[in-house]
């Protein structure tokens, strides 16, 4: 088919097809949906049982986290291969969209487990349909047009960050403020709007997509040129150990939580728990087959096939501390900063949050009205869901803006009770709640304490007012409505003792924006750096990411320094959040664009399926283990401090860098003068 004669190319929006900017729509509403959850995850499972919460260990909510993530990068093995045998690609995306959607939505009703692990493994595998046909979509549509792709994929990955932005702020502050199933549930609603917008404007893609992909039957040789050939299939024994690494792995990735949340231990046997040798068995078994199958290949291939190899264990340990940012470092913005801002400080803060919420968010819906102009009567029930989306997302920010602006501190005084018990020995004194319900015992001792908590109702003082002690340490208090308080047994009885300065407090949530705000930020810069004279050779790209990146926890672990050992909250300054997200970024801006451009240059088109489900699973490992080191965060804390905790990610990544840094002259070898 002439794509040239296809109607996606027959409108232009910024010099490239309308159809493109679907396209983005479609892909930035579900990135909206899937960061907006993930910001949301962990802080939700650790979040004390009166505010919604699960109250659940660091540990369990990090190992479900890290699995959950581990699984994202799986499913797209399957997904990508299903659309090129049988669905097409236009099919898969709807499939995946449709299971997300469901997702979301079960995920929504976050009270009860099962929709919630149901909602987790429906999101896993929509993913798998979703994630890698929306960019090999690009990649068919664009077949005739090479000189295009570059800047298509450009445009398409701004919507990436764009919805990851949008979803992190918004569903972040609904679920903080007014309670995770809001968050959730705005997750789910733009999953929908995303589905619907591409479902109703499929016509402008023609035919393409429709159809799976023809396997491409040739190889390359290493002299470049295309061969007719059938070289190196899949033997018995290839295929026997492919089944079996696959069982093993996935039965340790989804037992680990499971061990730890429930009482199920899948490789628990005769009272001896074989996860650890699990793992080390189906690594080496994995590590076997691969090589095997890469010394099959002639010379020259087989060097740019372990040059890929050697990529993918670089990106292992950079995914593994970097996505510590949907766990380790959120539980860290939680517990441990202070986000509440006063005066001058909260005012500076509320413009520079409308500036970089509104900017944005003003640019994207100017793009949408330039889409308007050339799609609007053709595919009008299409954009109507995407005006009905922007009317959406401006209608919450505004909210968002004036809820900022109108939240109050109030100093109040609270009682509670003390009783001392005698526990090995030692004097324990424990602290209850008082309120309306409660009998003091006789033994006891009523304490009156006195903190700080916010809200947007206008109180007067001696007003009686019901709060809850978030994080049951007497350190997080929130006011409950009437309602709320009439159904959770843990209110207090609080009295207003005045109202003080305007104040506000940054939703743990936030810091998470930060990665795609200076993604967008820095990427043209990173990409002028990448076409200079002063472009650096592969592997120190990798090592400059990993410097980037120890240097971003070296920050959280000096500002930390401060806090004793065990400490479960301390205040310190936004500052060492802000500066480690930023040199997180710089070093994803070095790591990640190139990862997957590597893998399509060094790798034979017989090969290429199995490397970069080869690829995948690295990340896949890398996330895992990302959770896995997250989950070390009480026991390292409890043992030493959390500064401790982040100095782990600091030496480690550099130490990675420099063996990358030492690799080079090799790498450059095996890639036979590939860049």
């Amino acid at each position: 088919m002439n794509l040239k004669r296809n109607e996606f190319f027959d409108t232009q929006v910024l010099g490239h097809p309308s159809g493109l900017f679907v396209l983005f729509f479609t892909e930035m509403w579900e990135r909206f949906s899937f960061y907006g959850m993930r910001a949301l995850l962990v802080l939700f499972l650790v979040s004390a049982l009166g505010i919604g919460g699960w109250d659940w260990p660091r540990e369990n909510a990090l190992a479900l986290y890290g699995t959950y993530l581990a699984l994202l990068y799986l499913t797209p093995i399957i997904g990508g291969t299903l659309a090129d045998k049988y669905l097409g690609n236009r099919k898969a995306i709807i499939i995946g969209a449709v299971v997300m959607t469901l997702g979301h939505a079960s995920m929504a009703i976050e009270s009860n487990p099962f929709f919630l692990y149901s909602g987790l493994a429906l999101l896993v595998i929509g993913t798998g349909f979703f994630k890698p046909n929306m960019t090999s979509f690009i990649s068919v549509l664009y077949k005739d047009f090479p000189d295009k792709k570059d800047g298509a994929y450009t445009i398409f990955y701004m919507g990436v960050n764009a919805g990851a932005f949008l979803g992190i702020m918004l569903c972040g502050y609904l679920g903080e403020i007014l309670g995770w199933s809001w968050g959730f549930g705005l997750a789910g609603i733009f999953m929908l709007l995303g589905l619907l917008q591409f479902t109703f404007a499929q016509p402008i893609f023609g035919e393409v997509g429709n159809r799976p992909n023809k396997e491409d039957k040739t190889i390359e040789t290493d002299d470049h040129t295309k061969v007719e050939d059938k070289l190196n299939p899949f033997t018995t024994i290839d295929k026997i150990l492919i089944v079996l690494i696959s069982i093993m792995g996935l039965t340790w990735v989804i037992n680990d939580p499971l061990s730890k949340i429930g009482t199920v231990n899948f490789l628990e046997f005769g009272g001896v728990d074989y996860s650890g040798k699990i793992i080390v068995v189906t690594l080496i078994l994995f590590v076997y087959l691969l090589g095997s199958r890469i010394v099959r290949y002639s010379p020259i291939t087989r060097d740019k096939m372990l040059a890929v190899v050697v990529f993918a264990f670089f990106i292992i340990f950079f995914w593994a501390s970097f996505e510590q940012a949907g766990g380790s470092m959120s539980i860290f913005a939680k517990d441990y900063t202070s986000r509440i801002l006063s005066g001058n400080a909260a005012f500076i803060f509320n413009i520079v949050d409308i500036i970089i919420t509104v900017v944005p968010i003003a640019i994207i819906t100017y793009v949408l009205f330039l889409l308007f102009k050339q799609t609007f009567k053709k595919y009008f029930l299409s954009n109507l869901i995407l005006a009905f989306s922007f009317v959406l997302i401006w209608g919450i920010v505004i909210w968002k803006i004036y809820n900022n602006f109108n939240t109050y501190s109030y100093e109040i005084t609270y009682n509670t009770y003390q009783i001392s018990e005698t526990i090995d020995g030692k004097e324990i004194v424990k602290e209850f709640p008082v309120n309306s319900e409660t009998v003091v015992p006789d033994n006891a001792v009523l304490v009156e304490n006195t903190t700080v908590i916010l809200s947007s109702n206008d109180f007067v003082k001696n007003d009686q007012i019901d709060i809850i002690d978030i994080d049951k340490k007497g350190a997080n208090f929130k006011y409950l409505t009437p309602e709320q308080a009439t159904s959770i047994d843990t209110n207090i009885d609080a009295t207003i003792v005045r109202k003080k300065d305007n104040e506000i407090q940054i939703p743990a949530t936030w810091f998470l924006i930060l990665n795609s705000l200076f993604i967008i930020t820095f990427a043209p810069l990173f990409s002028k750096w990448w076409e200079s004279k002063y472009n650096p050779k592969p592997a120190n790209k990798y090592a400059i990411g990993l410097f980037f990146l120890g240097i971003g926890f070296a920050f959280l672990a000096y500002g930390a320094a401060g806090i004793p050992q065990g400490a479960k909250t301390a205040s310190v300054s936004i500052v060492w959040l802000i500066l480690a997200y930023l040199f997180h970024t710089l070093g994803e801006l070095c790591v990640s664009p190139v990862g997957l451009s590597y893998v399509s240059k060094l790798v034979p088109p017989r090969m290429i399926a199995f490397m970069f489900g080869v690829w995948y699973l690295a990340l896949a490992i890398g996330n895992k283990t990302s959770g896995k080191m997250g989950s070390m965060i009480d026991e390292i804390t409890a043992n030493y401090n959390i500064s401790t905790f982040f100095l782990i990610f600091t030496i480690v990544p550099i130490i990675i860098g420099f063996i990358a840094l030492s690799l080079s002259p090799l790498l450059k070898k095996l890639m036979h003068g590939v860049r």
